[in-house]
């Protein structure tokens, strides 16, 4: 045996982890398809019981998933550097899949907002549709772009504290990130419930609209409880300026959901704004 595999504590002979069997991958496809499937209930009928139940299969699945990568990367030998490498190729191979999700809810806000005829119906093409009145720009949602901007700066502080070994700044630095993305889901929420238009009967508009930023915001709610996990962690002392992927792998998914939000608050909210509603 090698002098490499014998300070090795869990055996293995060579660089690679083994992922040992899990029900995760599983329960997390069942939660999924019961969101979905929920979704279309509370959208058409406003049912939300299998909505609620599908998201608690998700937490649960979040939960239990996260518990065991923790315990996978405490146990020495495990995550070698090659592994290492390996997550960060699939985080950002994730991250990819993630763009291309958002680019087909920009590629319908585009094809009907610059060419309005495709709409059926209408006598008179316009974008958004007439007699839509559409949320204004430069109030809750502007603020909810400062507080996303913002929450990019923290996180980054949080970061570099953690490579300068500052436990104080990388807790402080966490703590502000997930205030500030709870925040941006209750304006959200606020928003939301004010709305000029509803998610059901309302024609395309309100469609696109409520798929693109409501799917960005339940990634920023994803978001901001890895962060959370993230800052239970660091106070538990698990992260250390040499091994750190949980808190760069949580980092690199926040500053992709403040991207986002900014081509939507560009394109949904500025470019492709009709008629505001009062107030």
């Amino acid at each position: 045996m090698s002098t490499e595999a014998q300070i090795v504590p869990s055996g293995l002979k060579q660089p690679y982890h083994l992922v040992t069997p899990s029900i995760w991958p599983l329960i997390g496809a069942l939660g999924g398809g019961v969101t979905m499937f929920g979704i279309i209930l509370a959208a058409h009928f406003g049912d939300f019981i299998v909505l609620g139940i599908g998201l608690l299969i998700v937490l649960a699945t979040m939960f239990g998933w996260w518990r065991d990568v923790i315990r996978e990367s405490r146990t020495p030998g495990l995550h070698s550097m090659v592994v290492r490498v390996g997550l960060r190729y699939g985080m950002m191979l994730f991250i990819t899949s993630e763009v291309m999700f958002f680019v087909a809810f920009f590629w319908a806000f585009f094809y009907y907002g610059l060419f309005p005829s495709n709409i059926s119906g209408l006598l008179h093409p316009s974008w958004p549709p007439p007699g839509v009145m559409t949320p204004y720009t430069f109030g809750i949602p502007l603020l909810n772009t400062m507080i996303l901007l913002l929450s990019g700066t923290t996180v980054t502080w949080a970061h570099h504290a953690l490579i300068e070994g500052d436990r104080k700044g990388l807790l402080t630095g966490l703590a502000l990130t997930v205030l500030l993305g709870a925040s941006f889901t209750g304006f959200q929420a606020y928003e939301y419930m004010h709305a000029p238009f509803h998610f059901s009967g309302g024609g395309i508009y309100p469609a696109v609209f409520f798929l693109a930023t409501g799917f960005h915001g339940f990634h920023v709610i994803v978001g901001t409880l890895f962060l959370l996990v993230c800052w239970f962690r660091a106070k538990a002392g698990q992260f250390t300026p040499e091994r750190h992927f949980g808190f760069e792998a949580a980092a690199w998914y926040w500053h992709f959901v403040d991207v986002v939000w900014l081509f939507l608050f560009v394109c949904v909210y500025w470019w492709g704004h009709g008629v505001y509603a009062a107030g």
